[in-house]
């Protein structure tokens, strides 16, 4: 075999090692996107039924909470021939957030994915969404938090948390990033459930969300400063079955 023959074989041979590689590249690209997308559609199931079932607990505790706000004015408004001191009425206004806490507790900071958006990506991928801030919420009221603020936003059973056009409505009031949560609760225990294997830091981060946590011995949780919009309640006179 000549020496022309040798190189012609030679570039043969580079040239099929250059298709192989560009079919493997190929292959691990298109299976990278499609365990991407199927990750996405995972997630969005995933979120939608637990959005549901927070809208049932709503529900019910948005009953609770309207019968002790209406309940806690009586007590401050009405003569009692047994007035209550405050250790009868504290109860109440911590559940229904009208008061400011403070204690120990951990301090969530979630901000948008600092990643570079690759070419044809749905950019909501980088971004921090309503329904990543639910998953930490019910992750820590789960955990025991006892009070919990978002931008400074107190959670109540009535509080509703949604996305706004390009920010996040949290009492109906429009927050866009960096978002804050804070919660007062054991702050072992909170962080704890936060970073366990498998858990919701562990999820966002997979997502491309930043996410902080800091445990901090005193944290104040502000008081809820809305109002609760009672429809269906009828209020009767005095001596009146």
């Amino acid at each position: 075999m000549n020496k022309l023959s040798k190189m012609k074989k030679f570039y043969l041979l580079i040239a099929l090692a250059c298709i192989i590689l560009g079919i493997i590249f190929f292959v691990q690209f298109r299976i990278a996107r499609s365990v991407q997308y199927n990750e996405s559609i995972r997630r969005t199931q995933e979120l939608t039924a637990q959005v549901e079932q927070m809208k049932k607990e709503r529900d019910v505790l948005q009953a609770q909470l309207t019968r002790m706000r209406g309940q806690l004015e009586n007590i401050l408004t009405i003569d009692s021939p047994a007035p209550l001191n405050k250790e009868d009425i504290e109860p109440a206004m911590i559940f229904a957030g009208v008061t400011e806490l403070t204690g120990s507790g951990v301090k969530v900071t979630l901000q948008d994915s600092s990643a570079i958006q690759k070419p044809g990506e749905n950019p909501n991928f980088y971004l921090v969404h309503d329904e990543d801030i639910l998953r930490v919420v019910n992750e820590i009221k789960a955990a025991g938090a006892e009070a919990i603020a978002v931008n400074e936003q107190r959670l109540t059973a009535a509080t509703g948390i949604s996305c706004s056009g390009p920010s996040i409505s949290v009492n109906k009031k429009a927050l866009v990033p960096p978002f804050v949560i804070t919660a007062i609760g054991n702050p072992e225990t909170l962080e704890g459930a936060l970073k366990m294997r498998g858990g919701v830091v562990e999820f966002l981060q997979f997502c491309g969300i930043q996410v902080s946590i800091k445990k901090l011995e005193n944290i104040t949780i502000p008081a809820y400063k809305g109002s609760i919009k009672m429809d269906y309640i009828v209020e009767k006179s005095a001596g009146l079955l």
